[in-house]
This record gives C-alpha cells, structure tokens and sequence, in this order.
C-alpha cells in the first residue's frame, strides 16, 4: 500500500517560497488586468551543456507505478486495449516531454514580473514588495478598490515602475537581467523600441501580474480547504504539490540550504552518514538568483547558490573532501545549464566565481540563521567586499563570497527532465546524495513518483534524497522516509522548510 510516513503529522510547517498567505483576493487583478495572457511560445534559446548521459525511464520501469495509480494516470495512460499500453506509454512520454519543458516558458514570464514588482535596476519608484501587496490586499478587503487610497498609490508605483522597465528594455546595455527581459517580450512578438509596442508590453505586464495573483488567490483556497480537515500531514501532502499547474520557476535563494545543512547534521549525528563518505552529489533544480518571489534584489549579477551550499556544507560537516567530490547538477532550464556550464570553463581558466548574500535587515532572522548567513562560504572560498544595494533596495546588509576555482570546477550541469529522465550511471559512480528542493512541488502525485523512480535508479544503494516534499512511497519502490529535519529561518509566519530524508534500500 503506498505510504506517506506518520512523522509529516507533527508538522505542518509552511511551503516559504509560495508565500501563499499574502494573496486572499483578486482586487489588483480587476484594476490591473487589462488584456488575455499572451499565448506561450518556446522558451529563451540559450547554448545548452553537453549532455549526452541522460535517458527516459522505459514503459517496463514505469509499469509498477502506472498499476499503483490508475486512478490518477493520464487518459493517454488509460487505452482501451491494454495492447496498446507499450506504445501509448512511448507517445505520453515524447508529448509530455514537451510539454514539461514548455511550462519553461511562463515561469520566465513569472520571472519578468518580479522584476517589475521587486527590481531597483531600471527604476527610481520604490519597490511593490511582498508586504506592500499583503497590505494593499488586506486594506482591499475591508473597503472598495477605488476607495482605497493604499490601493491607488500602488497601482500608480506599479504601472510607474512598468513604464520605466519597459523603457529599459529598449535599450538593456549590458544589465543582463534587461537583456533578459527584452529577448523574452520579442519572443512574444513585441518590440520595445517602438512606442505603440511600449504600450502593448505595459499592458502584457498588468495581465501577467493580474494571472500571478489569481494563480495564488487559487493556491490559498486549495491550501485553506486541506487546513480545514485539521490534518497536517493532509496540508503536507497539498503543499508538495501546489505548483503542478504553474510555470516551472528558476529561482534560487540562500535559505533552503541552511535546512540542508542541518538535516546533514542530523544525518551525521544519527550515524547515518559516515564521515567522508559522500564523494558524488547530485542537486536537482540548483535555479538561478534572477528576482525570486521572496522580495528577490536585481541589484547584483545573477547567479547560482545551491550547488556551492551543498559543497560547503558537507566540507563543514567532514562528511566529504574537496579532493574527492564531484557535484552534478540536473536542470532541463537552458539557462541554468548555460550558466552552469560557462562558470565552469571559466573555472577551469583559473577565474572564481562571487556570490552575493543580501539580508533584509527587517526579516526577523532566527539567530541561527544569521550565524548560517555570516559563515557561508568559509569552506570554499573568502570573503570579498559585496556589491552596494542601492537606496530603493530597502534596509539590507551584504556579504559576498568569492568561491575558488578549484571548488567551482567541482560542478557539472547536466540536462535532465527528472520526471521522465535520469542519468544512466554505472554501479560504482552512482550518487551519495541527492538534494531536491523547491522543485518537486511543480509536479503532481504521478509525475513525483515517476521523477523518485528515476532518483532511486541514480542513487547508490544506501544512498539518500533530501527533499521539503511529501512523497508517496509506493510498494514497488526501494525509496523510503527514515527522518526529518524542521527549521525555522525567522520570526515571520511560515517562514521554514520541513526536509525529510529518503533513503534507497541497501543490497541484502
């Protein structure tokens, strides 16, 4: 019978990166919204690392999930005669391949639009900050929409900041976040050095922002509804797979990984993980810092955080050495991957990579994780003086750290969709470890089990998943949950990550 283990029950620990709670209503959508969705189009083209490992799981190896989840298959999955079942798998998994990979497409949009609510690159106009919107809707709630002066200054800022985002589009100079953004509304068939487009973006910038809240107006009544049932491993469950219908997000932010590091601790403090003995790591879904959900800052390059994290954790904890360590991450995004793939030729040139550590000053950070945010990096490089926020970031401190060449060298991007692909790795290179978060939540209960499938295959006997999801163990499966790890980053509400550890069987 498949499973979520019990342990889940004692903690209803909230999903940070969706913030659900600041959106119960759709009053920016009705002031806002001012034309239908433009239609997705392929994603931004980019150079794409080398792969040439990656395979699809096969109907055989699916097969033990398709019986346990009839209920729930797709009705491609579904034929009449059970004949046919070989080659409709064949033609499910090339369509939704596709289609996986198209969702690419509006998590970039998402991306746009946190630009326009959060980015001081391209704007004197203060920022529309998560706390600004919980305002406005809260106050929105109580009186009219034309009624609420908070409201009206709010949507001025905004459709201010669109104006000036939109002008800097036409003319990006090398600000690649700008680059970005301009090769992303052309891919849309618009031009932004004209002024009739100028006003067609502006508008296709107040219909994405009106889709987000509405998307996350929906996330809060499936998440009030499981809250409802007084189960918190009911509300779990509902968590690990709210995002299954939106667009796959790149972002990337520091925080996960101080859970990480700590669920590690655990591990190590169980004996579950001897000293020294992890020598391959896998993260799926490392992400890019572009301008993520949670109040993101433009104000630096972007860039990558997870795999180094993981790096300097487990030489924290001497649970692995940088001489005998190699890092893989799995990403089916082309600019991840180009990302990853041009930092690691640079490394290979003798050339560091610096990474920037902004901390809102307001946040009500646990002590423990300012102490987290104040050693990161003394593992895997120096520290270095960090980029100035600017004046409309708000009240921030920054570090920066630049990471050596010899530990950025430790890291290869691969191309892999892990609901359907995993890497093909012999016995002896088979992976440790494997870190997955902020990602399966993208996906729903078939599509998790296919992807822990394709984890279970790359992870060595004993080897163990750490992820923030529920994931349901099926029979058929080796995968199983053998412990937790809650923490809590800050006084805000919800704030932390609940990373359970999956652990493949051993060999009898």
């Amino acid at each position: 019978m498949a499973q979520r283990r019990d342990h889940h029950k004692m903690f209803p620990i909230r999903f940070r990166r969706s913030r659900i709670r600041i959106v119960r209503c759709l009053i920016l959508s009705s002031l806002l919204a001012a034309s239908i969705l433009a239609s997705a189009t392929e994603p931004l083209s980019c150079v794409q690392s080398p792969a040439g490992k990656a395979s699809y799981i096969t109907y055989d190896e699916a097969r033990p999930i398709l019986e346990a989840l009839q209920e729930v298959l797709p009705a491609e999955l579904r034929p009449a005669n059970p004949q046919e079942a070989r080659s409709a798998w064949a033609k499910w998994v090339a369509h939704h391949d596709a289609e996986i990979r198209g969702r690419l497409a509006q998590g970039d949009e998402d991306s746009l639009i946190n630009l326009l609510l959060f980015g001081t690159s391209f704007t004197g106009h203060p920022r529309i900050t998560l706390d600004v919107l919980t305002q406005v809707v809260g106050k929105a709630r109580q009186t009219a929409p034309n009624s609420s002066p908070k409201t009206a200054a709010s949507v001025r800022t905004i459709d201010a900041r669109a104006h000036d985002l939109v002008r800097a589009m036409a003319a990006p100079g090398t600000n690649e976040r700008l680059m970005f953004a301009r090769q992303l509304i052309a891919n849309r068939g618009y031009d932004a050095k004209t002024p009739d487009n100028r006003e067609r973006i502006t508008r296709y910038l107040f219909s994405g922002l009106a889709r987000m809240l509405k998307e996350q107006a929906g996330y809060a009544k499936i998440l009030e509804s499981a809250r409802l049932l007084g189960d918190p491993s009911a509300e779990f469950a509902e968590r690990s797979k709210l995002f299954s219908a939106r667009g796959l997000s790149s972002d990337a932010s520091l925080l996960p990984n101080f859970a990480i590091e700590r669920a590690l601790e655990g591990l190590k403090d169980r004996a579950l993980i001897p000293r020294g003995s992890i020598r391959h790591v896998a993260v799926v879904g490392p992400g890019l810092d572009f301008v993520d959900k949670q109040d993101g800052y433009d104000f630096y390059p972007q860039q990558t955080i997870q795999p180094f994290a993981i790096i300097d954790s487990l030489l924290r904890l001497g649970l692995a050495r940088a001489d005998d360590l190699k890092v893989t991450s799995l990403d089916l995004s082309p600019r991840v991957n180009y990302h990853l793939g041009r930092t690691r030729q640079r490394a290979f040139r003798g050339v560091s990579y610096v990474v920037q550590l902004p901390r809102d000053l307001e946040s009500s950070w646990k002590p423990e994780t300012i102490d987290y945010w104040q050693r990161f990096g003394d593992r895997i490089g120096s520290p270095v003086p960090p980029v100035p926020p600017p004046a409309g970031a708000g009240k921030l401190k920054v570090r920066a750290v630049r990471i050596r060449p010899s530990i950025v060298s430790l890291v290869t991007p691969e191309a892999v969709n892990i609901v359907l692909q995993r890497l093909d790795l012999p016995a002896g290179e088979q992976l440790d470890l494997i870190i997955a978060t902020n990602i399966l939540v993208y996906y729903d209960v078939f599509e998790q089990s296919l992807a822990l499938a394709n984890i279970e295959r790359m992870l060595r006997p004993g080897g163990f998943l750490l992820s923030n999801n529920a994931l349901l163990e099926l029979p058929s499966s080796e995968m199983r949950s053998v412990g937790y790890q809650t923490v809590v980053y800050s006084d805000r509400p919800d704030d932390g990550d609940h990373i359970v550890w999956y652990q493949r069987a051993r060999m009898q």
